[in-house]
């Protein structure tokens, strides 16, 4: 690129000498790499006007070939030069779909040879080896600090997050925060985990940057991966822990709500929690999910039992390798360095008998009968080549959730960061940039649980009514305590039974289970059944067809039986609790036909 000598432009608090290539904050000089300073140069110069990303890589890469994220990470290292988000500042544009604006006034005018900016600026100059940015592109420039030659990687890992720990139970969870936007986005990574491993490959560590450009990005390991407390791997995390555990984090940042954005197996997590907790979440974000991962008559496009039996033995016999890389990362899976870093990053955030457990474990996942129960704003985004995730499967859980917002892109990478990621980030700070926030919500996700009483007034009439109301008196007390227990909300008790609800499935199966044993040994007959499904709520009191279908399944129950829909055993996967297929029961035009399965 050609400046224009002595040609001095200011835009907020810096300045920019495009003979001397300098960006001075008023205090002190920020450096830039070559490549970033001409994008900037380039921006600064049109001012006011769209530049085309093919537009700016024809200038700035005048002589080289390079790919679209090579300008990205460009844009994300500038943005967090001049501290956009800080107090609302914004100086670069991402104009969807068409590339880059530079939006701040700027003033211009000639430089004088014995300016006191100069002067400054020339006091605290750093002197930058000219790096190849094309083959390592910078994910946060460092200020005042001289590189020392022939060591550019010494950029590339200069900037990993403080990883901090908050504790659920016995369990310690470690998660990090970057940015100060004024919105909160927990971001879920889908499969394996390690937080500090994000920030070792700079495509990974551009994407959170970006992130965290307009939020303050929240990020964590799930229990039992990367730097979070190892569980046995019996104990591997459910849905509902993962639900737990991301509530934990946000309690231990103070974020009261919160946009989730799930990387496949990461999306049946957040939807479940933005539907269970619409109060908490302020939008959600799926990128490459599913629904269902096992293939069945209702959902071809899933993997037979047979390959994934084949995959867990490949993971048994080469973890520490780059697993799975072909599939997930398929424009990457020749590239030496990319695959040494997926090899560690897997190795360093499970070891072969946790990531196969837990792979077990999402093998088993199905949200299907959730999805229509979200109520927040929400984004799917799918790669119509994605060769891990088809994308038949992506479209399918767009058509499942109410007023929801499908973006289709090309690719065939299953990862976010890999391939044209300023795509799929463009996508989503344009749809969170609007997104309405503290929406009240009078309709949520709910674990329904009806326990039945058998004929009370032939008990009553057997052993006294007034013993018998004494019996019910002592047991409301034990359910009571149950409930509080097990975390459960009670709807209703009397002599005709309890009905209560539950954030989680597998809490209700067993707080179910404990009351169900006592029943038993004090001599009172009762029948039970638990159902997860849409409920209205208003003033504390919970209505509508999933408390009716819990209802109508407990009249099925037989008399010491727990009886749960499909739904609540699909959302149990990894909980050690057993079911035995019970057949389908139509029960009416509303709450429809339901597979049954009794708790063992």
């Amino acid at each position: 690129m050609k400046e224009v000598p002595g040609q001095i432009y200011k835009f907020g608090k810096f300045t920019v000498d495009a003979a001397e290539r300098l960006l001075f904050d008023g205090k002190q000089t920020i450096s830039l790499t070559p490549k970033a300073f001409d994008t900037l140069l380039l921006l600064i110069e049109n001012g006011g006007h769209v530049l085309s990303k093919e537009e700016i890589m024809e200038k700035v890469w005048a002589d080289s070939f390079v790919e679209e994220n090579n300008l990205a990470q460009n844009i994300s290292a500038l943005r967090r030069a001049l501290g956009e988000g800080v107090d609302g500042a914004k100086f670069i544009e991402t104009v969807s779909k068409r590339g880059y604006r530079f939006i701040a006034p700027v003033e211009t005018g000639e430089a004088e040879k014995n300016s006191i900016i100069i002067e400054k600026i020339h006091a605290t100059v750093v002197i930058e080896e000219e790096i190849d940015t094309d083959v390592y592109p910078v994910l946060e420039p460092p200020v005042h600090k001289s590189l020392p030659p022939n060591q550019p990687n010494l950029i590339l890992n200069s900037f990993t997050p403080e990883t901090r720990y908050a504790q659920n139970g016995d369990v310690n969870i470690a998660y990090q925060v970057i940015g100060d936007g004024d919105l909160d986005i927990v971001f879920v990574m889908g499969w394996i985990s390690h937080l500090e491993y994000f920030w070792k490959h700079p495509s990974f560590a551009s994407f959170l940057n970006r992130l965290a450009s307009f939020s303050r990005l929240i990020l964590f390991d799930k229990r039992g991966t990367g730097l979070s407390d190892r569980v046995p791997n019996k104990d591997l995390p459910t849905l509902e822990q993962r639900m737990e555990d991301v509530h934990t984090v946000m309690n231990a940042v103070g974020s009261e709500n919160a946009v989730l954005i799930g990387v496949s197996e990461g999306g049946p997590m957040c939807s479940l929690f933005a539907a269970t907790y619409p109060d908490r979440t302020t939008a959600l974000v799926m990128i490459g999910t599913y629904a269902k991962r096992i293939k069945d008559e209702d959902y071809p496009w899933g993997v037979s039992m047979e390959d994934r039996e084949a995959f867990f033995e490949m993971m048994y016999r080469d973890w520490g390798k780059p697993v799975g890389i072909e599939e997930r990362a398929p424009s990457m899976a020749s590239d030496e360095e990319f695959r040494n870093w997926w090899a560690t990053y897997l190795r360093m955030g499970a070891s072969p008998g946790a990531a196969v457990a837990l792979t077990k474990m999402n093998a088993e996942i199905d949200v299907r009968n959730v999805l229509p129960s979200i109520r927040v704003p929400t984004l799917v985004i799918h790669r119509s080549g994605d060769m891990c995730l088809k994308v038949e499967e992506g479209r399918f859980v767009a058509s499942l959730i109410p007023a929801c917002k499908y973006v289709e892109l090309g690719g065939i990478d299953h990862l976010p960061f890999v391939g044209d990621s300023e795509e799929i980030l463009e996508e989503i700070e344009e749809f969170l940039t609007g997104v309405r926030q503290n929406a009240d919500y009078d309709r949520v996700l709910a674990t329904v649980m009806n326990i039945k009483i058998v004929n009370p007034q032939a008990e009553a009439d057997e052993r006294g009514a007034e013993d018998w109301q004494e019996l019910l008196e002592r047991s409301h007390v034990y359910v009571q305590r149950q409930l509080q227990l097990f975390k459960g909300k009670e709807v209703s008790y009397d002599e005709n039974g309890v009905l209560a609800t539950f954030d989680g499935p597998a809490r209700a199966i067993r707080c179910a289970v404990a009351i169900t044993n006592s029943a038993r040994r004090l001599g009172v007959r009762v029948k039970t059944g638990v159902h997860t499904g849409e409920c209205d709520v208003f003033d504390g009191k919970y209505s509508g067809i999933a408390v009716e279908i819990a209802q109508k399944i407990a009249e099925e129950s037989a008399l010491g039986e727990i009886l749960a829909s499909r739904t609540v055993k699909d959302l149990v996967a990894g909980s050690g609790i057993n079911f035995e297929e019970r057949g389908k029961k139509q029960f009416s035009e509303l709450a429809g036909e339901w597979r049954l399965f009794t708790v063992k």
